[in-house]
Order: C-alpha cells, then sequence, then structure tokens
C-alpha cells in the first residue's frame, strides 16, 4: 500500500515538472549557443575597447560611449560567470544527492527539483542575454558612427640635496627653539618625493637626530590618522588610541626634549586649523628639530608657515638626455645601434620637459624596442600633440600603457582602486587580478605564474615603484606614484573609485550603482552610510577598518545581501566582526574573501561553503576562531587558504583533503579527535601545494600513517614547515615525511628525537635554499648540512643538546656550504666550542657574507676559517659576553682576526 502511494505521488510530481519544463524550453534550448556567441561578442568588444581608450583622450565625444561599452563588458562578464556557476552548482547538487541519498525512492524524488532549478537558471540566463543583445545593438549603431577599429642614481639633483641637507643639518641658521620648517614644491612627477628620501636616509642626518619619522599625508589632511602614523612610527608598533587629544599627548610624551625630523610627504590642505592641530603637538621637541613637507602648491606652503621653501623645476636638457640614455640603452646585450638611436632618444628626452617620472618611463618603455623604426614612432606619436600636461597626465605614461599588451592594460588600471601612498603586496595584487579573471592559463602556466609576469612587465616600465624586495630580489611589495595614480584613475573614470562615507552627503545613488572597484573608507558613524548598499554591480570591495564603528557594522548584513556581483572582498582588520553574517552565501561571484586580523571573529558561516569559486580565504591571525565549516571540501575551487595563527585548535574538516587546487595551506593540523577532521593521510591529494605547514605531527601514530602523505610526491611543493611537540620517539614519522628535492625551504620546529632524518642530506634536498631549525632540544650534534648544493640562508634556533659543532656538520663535499651566504646560530645555550680541523684544504663556505651568533652563552670562539678565509662582509655579536670580549676591535685579543670585516656589531643585554 505504502508502496503504491510513492508511486502515485512521483507519477504526479514527475507530470508536474514535465509540464513545467516544457512551457519554459522554447527559450531556454539555445541558451548554449548563446553563452558561446556571448563569449566570441565579449572578445570583440575588448579590441574595440582599447581602440576606444586610445581616442579618448582626444575625442570628448567618445568618453560616453566608452563608459557605456564598459558597462556592457562588465554585464556580459557577469552573465557569463553566472552560466559556469549554474554548471557547477547542478554538478555539486548531484554529487552530494548521490552520497547522502540512502534509497533509491529519495534520490529520484529530488532529481526533478535539480532539473527544475538548472531550467529556471538557463531561463533568467536567456532573458538577460536577451537584454544585451538589445543595448549591444544601440552602442553597435554608435560604434559605427565613431568608426572604431577593433585591435636610484638621481640625476640632476645634487645641488638640491646639498641645500636641503644644509637646512635640516642646521648649517644655514643657528640652533633655536621652535620648528623649523623646509618645504620642497613643484609639479608632480619632478621628483619631490626622491629628494626628500635621500635627505631622510643620508648618513649625517641618521646622526644628528634623535629620531625620525616619515608620515604620506596625501588627502584629505587628517590630524588623527596623521598622529596615529606619527606614533607608530615613533614607537614601533600599532596605535590602538583613537581619542585625537590622547594621540597628541602621547607625541608629546616620546619626543619631549628630543630633536626630531619629521617628513610630511604629498600635503594638500591649506586649512590653516588642521595645520595647527598638528603644529601645536609638536612644540615640545628640542632645539633643531625639523619638519621636512613636500607638496604640490605653493599655498600649502604659506598655509605650513614655511622657514625655508625650495622649488624644484625640471631636469636640464642635459640632464634629461643622461638619464634617459643610462635606461633606455641599460641591459642591452649589443651597441651596434645605439649610435643610430641616440639622436632619436634626445628627441624623445627633450620632449618629456625635464619631468623625472615620464623620462624615466619613456627610458624604460625604449629598453624594449630594438630598431629606429620603432624608436620614431614614438618620437612622432600624436600623443606628444595633446594638451594633456595640464591634467597631470604625461604623453609619456600614455605611450608607455599603450605599449603594454591589453590584459596587462587591465591589471595597471585595475590598481586605481587602492587608495594613493598604499603599500601593496604583489602576492595580494595577484590575488585580486585572478578574483576578477584578469589572468588567463593556457594549461602551461598557472595563474599565479600568469600574474608575477604581468607585475614584473608593469614595474619594469615605472608603474610601480618603491619596491620592497625577499632575499632572492623578488619585489614583494610596491607603491605607485601620485601621479601614476592619477593616471590609473584617469584611465577608469568612476570604474574604479574611493568612497569616503563620512558626515558629508554621499555621491548619488545612480553613480553609486556604477562603480565596479571601490575601497571603502569609513571616516566616523553616519546616517548616509546604508547607501553604500546601492553599490549592488560592485566586483571589488576593500573595507579594511570600514566596521570598527558598532553602528556600521550592524549594516554588514545588508550590505552583503546586495553585492551579489562581487568577485573580491576584503573585510581584513575589523576587529569588531565577531561572526560572519550568513548572507554572504548569496556571493556566488566571489573569488577572494580577506578576514585577516580580525580578531574577534568566532565562527565562519556554514553558508561560505555555497562559494564554489571561491580561490583565495584568507583567516590569518583570526585568533579567536574556533574552527571551520564542516563542508568545505565543496569549495573545489579554492586554491590559498591562509590560515597562519587563525587560532583553529580542533583540527581541520575533513573535507580539506579534496581541495586539489590547494597551493597554499598555512597551517595543516593533524588531529587527534576524531573521523570528522584531517588525518595526516588526507594530504595525500594535495598535489598542488606550494606553501604547507603541518602541525601536531606527535599525533601522527606512526611512519606507515605519515607516509601516506606522500610528501615525496608532492613536486610543486617549495615551502614546507614541519611542527612537532618535542616528543621523543619521532624519527620514524620525520623519515616518512621525506619531501620532494624540489623543495627551496625547509623549518623543523620542536623536534624532539635524538637523531635526524636521514633525508637531511644533498641529494635529498638538491634544491633546497633555506632552513630553519627551531627547537630542537634533544639533539646532540647537527646534521651534515655543508653537503646541502644550493643552501643560502640557514638559522638554527635553540638546539640546547648541542655542545661542540665540528666537521660532522661539513659534511664530505668537496665543497662545503658552497652557496651559504647567511648563517645564524642563536640561543645553543650549551655550545662551547666550534671548530674547523681540516686535514685537506677543502672550500669551506667561500660565498659567506653573514654570520650572526646570539645568546651563545657558553661559546669560547668562532673557526678562523670562517673570521678569515671567507668573504664575510658583516659579523652581528650579540648577547654573548665570551665573544664580544674575544673579538672587541678595541681591547678583544682576537680583534685582528675581524679588523677586516666591513661591518662588525655587537650587543649585550643591557
Amino acid at each position: 500500500m505504502a508502496d503504491a502511494l510513492v508511486s502515485i505521488v512521483l507519477e504526479r510530481l514527475t507530470s508536474v515538472v514535465e509540464q513545467q519544463i516544457h512551457e519554459q524550453v522554447s527559450l531556454v534550448l539555445g541558451v548554449d549557443s548563446e553563452i558561446e556567441s556571448l563569449k566570441s561578442t565579449l572578445g570583440s568588444v575588448r579590441y574595440v575597447l582599447e581602440d576606444a581608450e586610445r581616442r579618448q583622450v582626444k575625442e570628448k565625444s567618445v568618453q560616453g560611449w566608452l563608459k557605456r561599452l564598459k558597462d556592457m563588458a562588465y554585464e556580459m562578464e557577469d552573465v557569463l560567470d553566472e552560466w559556469s556557476i549554474a554548471i557547477l552548482q547542478f554538478q555539486m547538487e548531484g554529487v552530494e544527492n548521490a552520497s547522502t541519498s540512502k534509497k533509491k525512492v529519495s534520490f529520484c524524488m529530488l532529481s526533478p527539483c535539480i532539473c527544475f532549478k538548472q531550467v529556471a537558471s538557463r531561463r533568467d540566463i536567456a532573458l538577460k542575454i536577451k537584454g544585451i543583445k538589445q543595448q549591444l545593438d544601440d552602442i553597435e549603431r554608435e560604434r559605427i558612427r565613431f568608426n572604431f577599429v577593433s585591435s636610484r642614481k638621481v640625476y640632476g639633483r645634487d645641488m638640491d640635496e646639498k641645500i636641503i641637507l644644509d637646512h635640516l643639518l642646521g648649517k644655514m641658521c643657528q640652533e633655536k627653539s621652535g620648528l623649523y620648517i623646509v618645504s620642497i614644491f613643484g609639479t608632480g612627477g619632478m621628483g619631490k618625493t626622491t629628494l626628500a628620501q635621500l635627505a631622510y636616509s643620508h648618513s649625517e642626518v641618521k646622526a644628528h637626530f634623535d629620531g625620525r619619522i616619515w608620515v604620506c599625508v596625501s588627502d584629505p589632511f587628517e590630524p588623527i590618522r596623521v598622529c596615529r602614523a606619527i606614533v607608530e612610527a615613533l614607537q614601533k608598533k600599532p596605535c590602538n588610541l583613537h581619542d585625537l587629544e590622547a594621540v597628541q599627548q602621547e607625541i608629546q610624551t616620546c619626543i619631549a626634549g628630543k630633536k626630531f625630523l619629521l617628513v610630511l610627504d604629498d600635503v594638500w590642505t591649506e586649512d590653516n586649523q588642521l595645520w595647527e592641530q598638528l603644529k601645536n603637538t609638536l612644540l615640545c621637541g628640542a632645539a633643531g628639530s625639523r619638519i621636512l613637507a613636500t607638496t604640490r602648491k605653493e599655498s600649502v606652503v604659506k598655509t605650513m608657515r614655511t622657514t625655508y621653501k625650495h622649488p624644484l623645476g625640471g631636469l636640464s636638457l642635459e640632464q634629461s638626455r643622461a638619464l634617459f640614455h643610462q635606461i633606455a640603452f641599460s641591459e642591452r646585450t649589443t651597441w651596434e645601434k645605439e649610435e643610430e638611436l641616440k639622436e632619436i632618444g634626445e628627441k624623445i628626452a627633450d620632449k618629456c620637459k625635464g619631468l623625472p617620472l615620464a623620462i624615466k618611463a619613456l627610458g624604460n618603455l625604449m629598453r624594449f624596442k630594438n630598431n629606429k623604426e620603432e624608436w620614431e614612432d614614438v618620437l612622432n606619436n600624436e600623443v606628444w600633440r595633446l594638451d594633456v600636461f595640464e591634467k597631470d597626465i604625461s604623453p609619456a605614461l600614455l605611450l608607455s600603457y599603450y605599449d603594454l599588451p591589453p590584459a596587462i592594460q587591465r591589471c595597471f588600471s585595475f590598481c586605481a582602486v587602492f587608495p594613493k601612498d598604499s603599500v601593496i603586496e604583489r602576492d595580494e595584487l595577484i590575488k585580486l587580478w585572478m578574483a576578477q579573471s584578469y589572468l588567463k592559463s593556457d594549461g602551461s602556466k598557472e595563474m599565479e605564474m600568469v600574474g608575477r609576469t604581468y607585475f614584473e612587465y608593469l614595474a619594469a616600465r615605472s608603474f610601480f615603484q618603491d619596491f620592497e624586495k625577499d632575499d632572492d630580489g623578488n619585489i614583494v611589495r610596491c607603491k605607485m606614484h601620485d601621479i601614476v595614480h592619477d593616471f590609473a584613475q584617469f584611465l577608469t573614470q568612476n570604474e574604479c573609485f574611493i568612497v569616503e562615507v563620512d558626515n558629508q552627503q554621499m555621491q548619488s545613488i545612480d553613480f553609486l550603482k556604477k562603480i565596479r572597484h571601490t575601497t571603502l573608507v569609513v571616516r566616523e558613524s553616519t546616517p548616509h552610510f546604508t547607501s553604500t548598499c546601492n553599490m549592488k554591480n560592485l566586483h571589488t570591495l576593500l573595507a579594511k577598518e570600514a566596521f570598527n564603528i558598532s553602528s556600521v557594522l550592524e549594516a554588514l548584513p545588508n550590505l552583503l545581501g546586495h553585492l551579489t556581483r562581487v568577485r573580491a572582498l576584503d573585510l581584513g582588520s575589523n576587529e569588531l566582526i565577531e561572526e560572519l553574517p550568513k548572507e554572504v552565501g548569496k556571493l556566488i561571484h566571489l573569488r577572494y574573501l580577506n578576514l585577516s586580523h580580525c580578531e574577534r571573529l568566532e565562527k565562519l558561516p556554514e553558508t561560505i561553503c555555497d562559494l564554489y569559486n571561491l580561490q583565495t580565504l584568507n583567516i590569518k591571525h583570526c585568533s579567536r576562531l574556533q574552527k571551520l565549516p564542516q563542508t568545505m571540501g565543496k569549495l573545489i575551487n579554492l586554491r590559498h587558504l591562509e590560515n597562519e595563527y587563525a587560532g583553529v585548535v580542533e583540527g581541520l574538516p575533513k573535507g580539506i583533503g579534496r581541495l586539489s587546487s590547494l597551493q597554499t595551506l598555512d597551517a595543516f593540523i593533524v588531529s587527534s579527535h576524531g573521523n570528522d577532521e584531517c588525518q595526516i593521510g588526507d594530504l595525500r591529494n594535495l598535489n598542488n601545494l606550494r606553501d604547507l605547514s603541518i602541525q601536531g605531527l606527535d599525533e601522527v601514530k606512526d611512519a606507515g600513517e605519515a607516509k601516506k602523505a606522500e610528501l615525496k610526491n608532492k613536486i610543486h611543493l617549495q615551502h614546507l614547515t614541519l611542527e612537532f611537540d618535542e616528543k621523543e620517539g619521532t624519527k620514524g614519522v620525520a623519515e616518512a615525511l621525506q619531501p620532494h628535492p624540489n623543495l627551496q625551504s625547509l623549518r623543523i620546529s620542536h623536534y624532539g628525537d635524538r637523531e635526524w632524518p636521514n633525508w637531511m642530506m644533498g641529494s635529498s634536498l638538491a634544491q633546497l635554499k633555506e632552513l630553519v631549525l627551531w627547537w630542537c632540544i634533544r639533539c646532540p650534534c647537527l646534521p651534515p648540512l655543508g653537503q646541502l648544493p644550493v643552501l643560502e640562508k640557514l638559522e638554527i634556533w635553540c638546539v640546547d643538546g648541542v655542545k661542540y659543532i665540528g666537521s660532522e656538520f661539513l659534511g664530505s663535499s668537496s665543497t662545503v656550504f658552497p652557496k651559504l651566504k647567511q648563517l645564524t646560530i642563536f640561543g645553543l645555550k650549551e655550545l662551547k666550542q666550534w671548530e674547523i680541523k681540516e686535514k685537506e684544504e677543502r672550500s669551506i663556505m667561500p660565498c659567506l657574507t653573514h654570520l650572526r651568533t646570539q645568546a651563545c652563552l657558553k661559546l669560547e670562539g668562532l673557526p678562523d676559517h670562517v673570521l678569515q678565509r671567507t668573504t664575510l662582509q658583516k659579523l652581528d655579536i650579540r648577547w654573548s659576553l665570551i665573544l664580544q670580549q674575544r673579538y672587541r676591535k678595541d681591547i678583544g685579543e682576537d680583534r685582528h682576526k675581524t679588523s677586516h670585516i666591513p661591518q662588525v656589531e655587537y650587543q649585550s643585554w643591557n
């Protein structure tokens, strides 16, 4: 009877579903072909955009048309993305239902529902395509009318530098109380900040002042923000004060009676009252204190009541040509054509009108052009005849931009989303580009590698500056010059925008609807904040610290409910967020989610696992986060799980092991709590990992279990951390975790056994460049690390069992430590002797440049070979009294052994 009833219900349900599907079928059958057509159309639109961007500079009528076409390009991208998501959701729901259904009847009842949802989704997308087609027809008619085509040596500043230095060092005036203010002013891109940096970093300036402070001011001038930046520079840590008076008092405590130099870079305000708020705070410094300001406006110089003003003009013709020549002809393998191109180059340099930024941009552009015709094309380009200097948009930047491939043009113009003076992290920028689908992989290169290529391309052509590099010389962070930032904003108009929310009326609702990429800056609590929900077409929302006001935080669920097209969302450093709203699950396009440093965040909603497109999830330093959602395995496109210091102590959900696209896993926590959490064997299929840290290895029962991780097969793994808990008997586990020879960086922490794993030898770690041994308390000797063929950096921290370092450390290679550059030995409290005794001649540490020994209290001496027969450039001895007394340059008995080393530093406990 029951079976018959179920059969009747199924028949009726199927009949209803079939009828509804039949009604829609005529509309949706053609969606697949329409999607392919739309992809083709979008490709054509991109070519037209390239030509239109060139012409908008000189043809005002083109600008409005270009804006409409960009909007349509975004619409097409969104529809194509929705189609991909619909297919992915259908596949994922089918997998879930198949895995959870226990009886055939329950699966049959669900299948028609899924089918109908798919049809409904197709119908919605079909209607959107129809609307796009109609709008494209209108735009196409206008296209025909427009006839579009588818397609740190600082030159010339020696005298300026000397004058500024003389004023800062008191050589131009007597020291007296009161603030002495020096202002450098001039056109954007003239080199004001560079000149200020030269003075700020000068050795005499460093010695002359008790403290130096650098603050990027920009616009608007906010005393509280500037004052907090001053406190952070003085105290070398974040300032947690938010009341202006409290911050001012902190500054006065820090600088009272001290002679300081304060650089205020890029000042714009002409508001005397705002300036006086800051100036009065600084009056308690000692006589001889200085403020050095840079500004584009002479009126600002007057507002600040400058003591000495220094106008900065353009470079001379001779200086301009010399700078251009140095850059344009650098790194060339052949010089045959230099004379042929020199005259053209001089004419190009002359057109830059002495502007250093423009000269550098064009010099870097011409480095990659090798024949006369290409150089003449730049010289005779119509851009030089455009009236763009008045807009602070250099023709040199336009020419450099036009020379970029279209894909890289998009990546550059996206950078307008960052506020001026922002420090841009290279890897985070690449992940944001990925989120916008700007980086297409052809199968031979991962998106991340494509992004690095694009970044280096832009850096080489002066679109980025102020580089910070790692030990390998790779750029890890940078900035954009103000003029370059202005240029990026010009290209994107209101497509990329910094939205400032304060008590002033915000922009119109229609305007907000057009914004695609924005940084949200909340100055204070405001009733107008809810109007940001009108930014429904946003693809990028960067809102660091925006929700640190309780009344603003309340609007977060409503805001997330409206941002249905957003692809990149940065909510980092919002300390008031305790729980991410479940509405985040509606953001089906989302690919990048940053929640780092949300220190009160305790849980993530299960709905986050519905974000099948998510590529990056950053929860670093979310110290109160208890656990991750159980269905994390649904995030099949996740590439970067950044969970360092995330506070997740109960282990990771079992599904993490299914995320085969993962490249970054900052903390893989081996669990002992049960079957719902990851075990070491769940690493087996994560073969795309580049960065991996395994924590809690003492929970692994035996070598057989550890071997299931198959680290030896992970050919892409570059950086690995193995973290134990100081228990004995773990050598077998460590042995089974042998990594692939491609590994470049290894850290072993709290290893508790007395013997090192056998694979810590030369052949097993043939590509290892960096090794850190951290708090491995029981090992009585060091492994033969001298056999590692390409090791460049070695740090040995608190390996307490080591009393003697001898030939066992060197190994048997003919050249010992052949590539080692930096060696740190820290906290080996039982170490007494370190000797190198060689019967036969061997090359030992031939590349060593920096040796650090710290807190080695019993160490009696350093090997003579290391001190006298290497290329040592820096010796750093800290908290080691015996070594300090032995090698001190004035009274040390062995001071002659270190006298040739250029830089020797000592530091005692006091």
